[in-house]
Protein backbone atom coordinates (compact mmCIF):
# COMPACT_ATOMS: atom_id res chain seq x y z
CA UNK A 1 0.00 0.00 0.00
CA UNK A 2 2.89 2.42 0.57
CA UNK A 3 3.75 2.29 -3.10
CA UNK A 4 0.24 3.47 -4.00
CA UNK A 5 1.60 6.98 -3.47
CA UNK A 6 3.55 6.56 -6.69
CA UNK A 7 0.26 6.32 -8.59
CA UNK A 8 -1.18 9.48 -7.04
CA UNK A 9 -1.50 12.11 -9.75
CA UNK A 10 -1.97 14.87 -7.19
CA UNK A 11 1.71 14.78 -6.18
CA UNK A 12 5.15 14.29 -7.69
CA UNK A 13 7.62 12.18 -5.71
CA UNK A 14 11.19 13.35 -5.01
CA UNK A 15 13.91 10.70 -4.63
CA UNK A 16 17.38 11.46 -3.28
CA UNK A 17 19.93 10.03 -5.75
CA UNK A 18 22.52 8.08 -3.74
CA UNK A 19 21.37 10.27 -0.87
CA UNK A 20 22.19 13.92 -1.42
CA UNK A 21 24.93 13.39 -3.96
CA UNK A 22 25.41 17.04 -4.93
CA UNK A 23 26.74 18.00 -1.51
CA UNK A 24 27.87 14.82 0.28
CA UNK A 25 29.82 11.66 -0.62
CA UNK A 26 27.30 9.46 -2.39
CA UNK A 27 25.85 6.27 -0.88
CA UNK A 28 27.16 7.04 2.62
CA UNK A 29 24.95 7.12 5.69
CA UNK A 30 25.76 10.84 5.96
CA UNK A 31 24.50 11.48 2.42
CA UNK A 32 21.32 9.51 3.10
CA UNK A 33 20.68 11.29 6.40
CA UNK A 34 21.11 14.71 4.77
CA UNK A 35 18.57 13.77 2.10
CA UNK A 36 16.17 12.59 4.81
CA UNK A 37 16.62 15.92 6.59
CA UNK A 38 15.46 17.64 3.40
CA UNK A 39 12.20 15.61 3.53
CA UNK A 40 12.65 13.63 0.32
CA UNK A 41 9.98 10.95 -0.27
CA UNK A 42 12.34 8.22 -1.43
CA UNK A 43 16.01 7.26 -1.34
CA UNK A 44 17.75 5.70 -4.32
CA UNK A 45 20.58 3.31 -3.41
CA UNK A 46 22.95 0.98 -5.27
CA UNK A 47 23.87 -2.54 -4.22
CA UNK A 48 27.00 -4.60 -4.73
CA UNK A 49 28.24 -7.85 -3.19
CA UNK A 50 31.48 -8.54 -1.31
CA UNK A 51 33.58 -11.68 -1.67
CA UNK A 52 32.02 -13.05 1.54
CA UNK A 53 28.51 -12.37 0.16
CA UNK A 54 27.66 -9.28 2.17
CA UNK A 55 25.36 -6.74 0.46
CA UNK A 56 26.95 -3.28 0.47
CA UNK A 57 25.72 0.12 -0.70
CA UNK A 58 28.04 1.52 -3.38
CA UNK A 59 27.39 2.54 -6.99
CA UNK A 60 30.35 1.27 -8.99
CA UNK A 61 31.39 -2.37 -9.26
CA UNK A 62 34.87 -1.10 -8.37
CA UNK A 63 36.24 0.79 -5.39
CA UNK A 64 38.42 3.23 -7.31
CA UNK A 65 36.16 6.25 -7.85
CA UNK A 66 34.55 6.65 -4.42
CA UNK A 67 37.08 5.17 -1.96
CA UNK A 68 40.81 5.08 -1.31
CA UNK A 69 40.81 1.43 -2.42
CA UNK A 70 41.16 -0.15 -5.85
CA UNK A 71 39.69 -3.19 -7.55
CA UNK A 72 36.37 -5.01 -7.82
CA UNK A 73 34.11 -5.04 -4.77
CA UNK A 74 33.39 -8.74 -5.22
CA UNK A 75 37.11 -9.47 -4.73
CA UNK A 76 37.16 -8.02 -1.18
CA UNK A 77 35.63 -9.16 2.10
CA UNK A 78 33.38 -6.87 4.09
CA UNK A 79 36.11 -6.48 6.73
CA UNK A 80 38.55 -5.28 4.06
CA UNK A 81 35.98 -2.90 2.58
CA UNK A 82 35.15 -1.45 6.00
CA UNK A 83 38.79 -0.31 6.34
CA UNK A 84 38.41 1.98 3.32
CA UNK A 85 37.58 5.68 3.38
CA UNK A 86 34.47 6.52 1.33
CA UNK A 87 34.37 10.26 2.03
CA UNK A 88 37.76 11.87 1.52
CA UNK A 89 37.56 11.59 -2.29
CA UNK A 90 34.64 14.03 -2.18
CA UNK A 91 36.16 16.52 0.29
CA UNK A 92 38.64 16.35 3.15
CA UNK A 93 35.93 17.23 5.69
CA UNK A 94 34.19 13.92 4.93
CA UNK A 95 37.19 11.71 5.66
CA UNK A 96 36.20 8.68 7.71
CA UNK A 97 32.90 7.92 5.98
CA UNK A 98 32.52 4.21 5.28
CA UNK A 99 30.75 2.06 2.71
CA UNK A 100 27.54 1.00 4.49
CA UNK A 101 26.03 -2.46 4.43
CA UNK A 102 22.41 -2.83 3.38
CA UNK A 103 21.65 -3.78 7.01
CA UNK A 104 23.18 -0.51 8.26
CA UNK A 105 21.15 1.41 5.69
CA UNK A 106 17.99 -0.31 6.97
CA UNK A 107 18.94 0.65 10.53
CA UNK A 108 19.13 4.31 9.46
CA UNK A 109 15.60 4.12 8.04
CA UNK A 110 13.92 2.65 11.13
CA UNK A 111 12.64 6.10 12.27
CA UNK A 112 11.23 6.81 8.76
CA UNK A 113 8.42 4.28 8.20
CA UNK A 114 6.88 6.31 5.36
CA UNK A 115 10.05 6.55 3.29
CA UNK A 116 10.08 4.83 -0.10
CA UNK A 117 13.11 3.07 -1.58
CA UNK A 118 14.52 2.64 -5.06
CA UNK A 119 16.97 -0.25 -4.85
CA UNK A 120 19.29 -0.56 -7.83
CA UNK A 121 21.14 -3.83 -8.41
CA UNK A 122 24.66 -2.98 -9.59
CA UNK A 123 26.29 -6.40 -9.19
CA UNK A 124 23.92 -7.75 -11.81
CA UNK A 125 23.43 -11.31 -10.61
CA UNK A 126 20.48 -13.29 -9.26
CA UNK A 127 22.65 -14.03 -6.21
CA UNK A 128 22.82 -10.31 -5.38
CA UNK A 129 19.05 -10.06 -5.81
CA UNK A 130 18.38 -13.08 -3.58
CA UNK A 131 20.67 -11.89 -0.77
CA UNK A 132 19.29 -8.34 -0.90
CA UNK A 133 15.69 -9.57 -0.97
CA UNK A 134 16.29 -11.78 2.07
CA UNK A 135 17.51 -8.76 4.06
CA UNK A 136 14.72 -6.46 2.89
CA UNK A 137 12.06 -9.10 3.52
CA UNK A 138 13.44 -9.70 7.00
CA UNK A 139 13.34 -5.97 7.74
CA UNK A 140 9.83 -5.56 6.33
CA UNK A 141 10.97 -3.16 3.60
CA UNK A 142 9.72 -4.93 0.46
CA UNK A 143 6.37 -3.13 0.51
CA UNK A 144 8.07 0.26 0.24
CA UNK A 145 10.65 -0.67 -2.41
CA UNK A 146 10.94 -0.47 -6.18
CA UNK A 147 13.83 -2.46 -7.69
CA UNK A 148 15.95 -1.17 -10.55
CA UNK A 149 18.56 -2.58 -12.92
CA UNK A 150 20.06 -1.71 -16.30
CA UNK A 151 20.10 -5.46 -17.05
CA UNK A 152 16.68 -6.54 -18.33
CA UNK A 153 17.31 -10.15 -17.28
CA UNK A 154 17.66 -8.99 -13.66
CA UNK A 155 14.49 -6.89 -13.98
CA UNK A 156 12.71 -9.96 -15.34
CA UNK A 157 14.01 -12.10 -12.47
CA UNK A 158 12.84 -9.58 -9.87
CA UNK A 159 9.41 -9.43 -11.49
CA UNK A 160 8.95 -13.16 -12.12
CA UNK A 161 10.59 -14.63 -9.01
CA UNK A 162 9.57 -12.06 -6.39
CA UNK A 163 6.59 -10.22 -7.88
CA UNK A 164 8.03 -6.86 -6.86
CA UNK A 165 7.66 -3.53 -8.63
CA UNK A 166 10.57 -2.84 -10.97
CA UNK A 167 12.03 0.18 -12.70
CA UNK A 168 13.87 -0.22 -15.97
CA UNK A 169 15.03 2.18 -18.67
CA UNK A 170 14.31 2.87 -22.34
CA UNK A 171 15.26 -0.18 -24.40
CA UNK A 172 18.41 1.34 -25.93
CA UNK A 173 19.95 1.77 -22.46
CA UNK A 174 19.33 -1.78 -21.21
CA UNK A 175 21.39 -4.95 -21.51
CA UNK A 176 19.53 -8.14 -22.53
CA UNK A 177 16.36 -6.20 -23.44
CA UNK A 178 13.53 -8.37 -24.72
CA UNK A 179 11.08 -6.76 -27.16
CA UNK A 180 7.53 -7.85 -27.82
CA UNK A 181 4.31 -8.83 -26.09
CA UNK A 182 5.98 -10.74 -23.22
CA UNK A 183 9.05 -8.54 -23.23
CA UNK A 184 10.90 -6.36 -20.74
CA UNK A 185 8.49 -3.42 -20.86
CA UNK A 186 5.67 -5.67 -19.60
CA UNK A 187 7.73 -6.39 -16.47
CA UNK A 188 8.45 -2.73 -15.69
CA UNK A 189 6.38 -0.73 -13.22
CA UNK A 190 8.35 2.46 -13.91
CA UNK A 191 10.95 3.78 -16.32
CA UNK A 192 13.89 6.04 -15.53
CA UNK A 193 14.38 8.65 -18.25
CA UNK A 194 17.60 10.69 -18.24
CA UNK A 195 17.17 14.44 -18.71
CA UNK A 196 18.91 14.35 -22.11
CA UNK A 197 16.22 11.97 -23.43
CA UNK A 198 13.24 13.51 -21.65
CA UNK A 199 10.45 14.70 -23.96
CA UNK A 200 6.67 14.83 -23.76
CA UNK A 201 6.63 12.13 -26.46
CA UNK A 202 8.68 9.55 -24.54
CA UNK A 203 6.62 10.20 -21.40
CA UNK A 204 3.39 9.71 -23.36
CA UNK A 205 4.77 6.49 -24.88
CA UNK A 206 5.40 4.97 -21.46
CA UNK A 207 2.14 6.29 -20.00
CA UNK A 208 0.37 4.48 -22.84
CA UNK A 209 2.16 1.28 -21.82
CA UNK A 210 1.05 1.74 -18.21
CA UNK A 211 4.65 2.33 -17.10
CA UNK A 212 5.24 5.23 -14.69
CA UNK A 213 7.58 7.87 -16.22
CA UNK A 214 10.33 9.06 -13.87
CA UNK A 215 13.15 11.50 -14.63
CA UNK A 216 16.77 11.71 -13.51
CA UNK A 217 18.41 14.02 -12.51
CA UNK A 218 16.62 17.42 -12.65
CA UNK A 219 18.82 19.53 -10.38
CA UNK A 220 18.06 23.03 -11.66
CA UNK A 221 14.80 25.00 -11.73
CA UNK A 222 14.78 24.73 -15.53
CA UNK A 223 15.17 20.94 -15.44
CA UNK A 224 12.48 20.55 -12.78
CA UNK A 225 10.05 22.66 -14.81
CA UNK A 226 10.90 20.67 -17.95
CA UNK A 227 10.22 17.41 -16.08
CA UNK A 228 6.85 18.74 -14.96
CA UNK A 229 5.98 19.98 -18.46
CA UNK A 230 6.76 16.52 -19.84
CA UNK A 231 4.50 14.89 -17.26
CA UNK A 232 6.90 12.89 -15.09
CA UNK A 233 5.57 11.40 -11.85
CA UNK A 234 8.83 11.14 -9.90
CA UNK A 235 12.16 12.99 -9.98
CA UNK A 236 15.41 11.41 -8.83
CA UNK A 237 17.70 14.29 -7.88
CA UNK A 238 21.23 14.94 -6.66
CA UNK A 239 20.12 18.24 -5.10
CA UNK A 240 16.54 18.12 -3.75
CA UNK A 241 16.20 21.85 -3.10
CA UNK A 242 14.91 23.02 -6.53
CA UNK A 243 12.42 20.16 -6.99
CA UNK A 244 11.03 20.33 -3.45
CA UNK A 245 10.68 24.14 -3.60
CA UNK A 246 8.97 24.20 -7.00
CA UNK A 247 6.68 21.25 -6.24
CA UNK A 248 5.59 22.82 -2.95
CA UNK A 249 4.92 26.14 -4.69
CA UNK A 250 2.70 24.30 -7.18
CA UNK A 251 0.91 22.24 -4.52
CA UNK A 252 2.41 19.01 -5.87
CA UNK A 253 4.29 17.94 -2.76
CA UNK A 254 3.16 17.06 0.75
Amino acid sequence: PMLERLQNRAEVIVAGHRGMKAFYPENTLLSFQKALDQKVDMLEIDLNLTRDKQVVVIHDNTLDRTTDGSGFIHDFTLAEIKKLDAGRWFAAEFAGQKIPTLQEFCDLLEPYPELLLNVEIKEKTTETVDLAMAILQNRGFIGRSVFTCFDASVVGYLHDRYGVKTQGFPDFLMQNFVAGAQGTYTKMYAVGIAMKYLTREIVAEFEARGVLPWSYCPDTDEQVLHSLACGVRLMTVNNPEPSLRILREKGLHR
